[in-house]
């Protein structure tokens, strides 16, 4: 007998001890005892092969006869029935359970847009210099493939076939192939979207919402520690896992882009820049490298355009404050008396002194107040700190960016931003109260 066979049998054993040891006599059986054995023989059912619907179900049927035996025959299975139907019912008119359905569509059909595999490869290539960076990419792609399908046997069964052959051929030790897997997979119940968290809501009637707020953070948190981990492991151990070739670590540029890095430079902005103003006369399709130079550039209109819009958003105009402390009511309560009752108030004594230059004062004051509430307020020093810091980072990039970058970048665009985008589509429309 394998291995495998004996630890079930093992772990099959020990249940059925406990059952033995935990229940009384059968005359002095009650509830607790019932749900008790109920547990362990799903537990044994389960890991005996039985398919997981087919136990819940006959279990519950079972054991609902069980409950009614008292009752008589008919009676009993009249009663389980009952309740096998009305369960149903509820769970299908639940509508906190529909996004079950919906959101494993949305994993299925990412899963067949081959998104993954080229999220894997991606992530692979971008952390091909850090220590365990296959098993490492595995667990950030088993972490972004969490957040758009709730289940754990897509995840690692996809992975599995992906990335864990890819680990062996590169010398990665089966124990920790597997368990950057298996331990990646399992996030899909803990990350939103989870298939868990929605079935716990409604049924313990919880916002679903709240779950998912309060579970993405130790979500991604753990996902962290099991990357730090893998990374010290593989410190420590790099027979466990070896560091890739150096020529593994290369993309391979197309021709006209090697062209370009061969006439210029391997500095991906200012070698497109200088194709595009040559115009063709250093032998390079200026179509080409103009195209690949405002790809190039992407990233740095997206920063342009949240520095302005954060920057509105700081300097917006104070809003106009009514001050009522000058406002005042002289009339008596006779006057307050005939205004209730539908009469008009007398025009108070006086209000005919108001010369022309109080006038021209007030009108002067409120002009000012308005011209006042028009003006933008100064942008916070902590904002230009910001701001400054984040420029110079961003032109240093630039000014390091390889063509080969540039291809990870490319890769990034058609794997990585895909799926961003959806997730928080998704989430932010949920967390945010757009969509429930």
């Amino acid at each position: 007998m394998r291995k495998e066979a004996w630890i079930g049998v093992f772990i099959l054993a020990c249940v059925a001890a406990f059952l033995v040891y935990m229940l009384p006599p059968f005359d002095e059986i009650r509830d607790g005892h019932i749900g008790l054995l109920m547990l362990g023989m799903i537990v044994i059912t389960i890991m005996l092969g039985f398919p997981t619907a087919f136990t819940l179900m006959g279990m519950g049927v079972g054991f609902s006869f069980y409950a009614y035996r008292n009752m008589g025959l008919g009676a009993a299975w009249e009663q389980t029935l009952d309740l096998m139907v009305l369960r149903a019912y509820a769970v299908m008119t639940n509508d906190v359970l529909i996004a079950v359905p919906l959101f494993i569509f949305m994993g299925y059909l990412i899963e067949r847009a081959n998104l993954i595999e080229r999220l894997f490869k991606t992530l692979h290539m971008a952390m091909a210099r850090v220590p365990g960076s296959l098993a490492v990419a595995s667990i950030a792609t088993c972490a972004i493939f969490a957040t758009a399908t709730g289940i754990v046997g897509a995840v690692v069964t996809l992975m599995g076939l992906l990335a864990f052959p890819v680990m062996l051929n590169a010398g990665y030790s089966t124990r920790l192939a597997a368990g950057a897997i298996t331990a990646g997979g399992c996030l899909g119940i803990l990350i939103p979207p989870s298939i868990m968290l929605i079935v716990y809501g409604a049924v313990a009637g919880v916002s679903v919402v709240k779950l998912y707020a309060g579970a993405f953070f130790p979500g991604i948190m753990l996902s962290g520690l099991y990357i730090a981990y893998i990374i010290v492991i593989s410190k420590l151990r790099p027979q466990s896992a070896p560091p890739l070739p150096a020529e593994e670590r290369i993309l391979p540029l197309t021709a006209a882009t090697e062209h370009i890095s061969r006439t210029f430079s391997k500095r991906a902005v200012p070698s497109l820049a200088r194709a595009v103003l040559s115009r063709g006369k250093a032998g390079v399709e200026r179509n080409h490298a103009f195209r690949n130079l405002a790809l190039a550039l992407l990233p740095l209109f997206i920063f342009i355009l949240a520095v302005g819009t954060s920057y509105d958003y700081l300097t917006q105009p104070a809003p106009a404050e009514q001050d009522y402390s000058a406002l005042s009511f002289d009339s008596g309560d006779d006057e307050l008396a005939a205004l209730l009752s539908g009469g008009a108030l007398d025009e108070p004594e006086g209000a005919a002194s108001l010369d022309a230059t109080e006038d021209d004062a007030l009108a002067a004051e409120a002009a000012e107040v308005a011209e006042a509430a028009l003006e933008r307020q100064p942008a916070p020093s902590l904002f230009w700190w910001v701001a400054g810091i984040a420029s110079a980072l961003v032109f240093a990039a630039y000014a390091l960016f390889t063509f080969q970058q540039l291809e990870l970048f490319k890769l990034m665009i058609t794997s990585f931003f895909p799926l961003a985008i959806l997730i928080l589509a998704v989430l932010g429309s949920i967390i945010f109260g757009f969509a429930t």
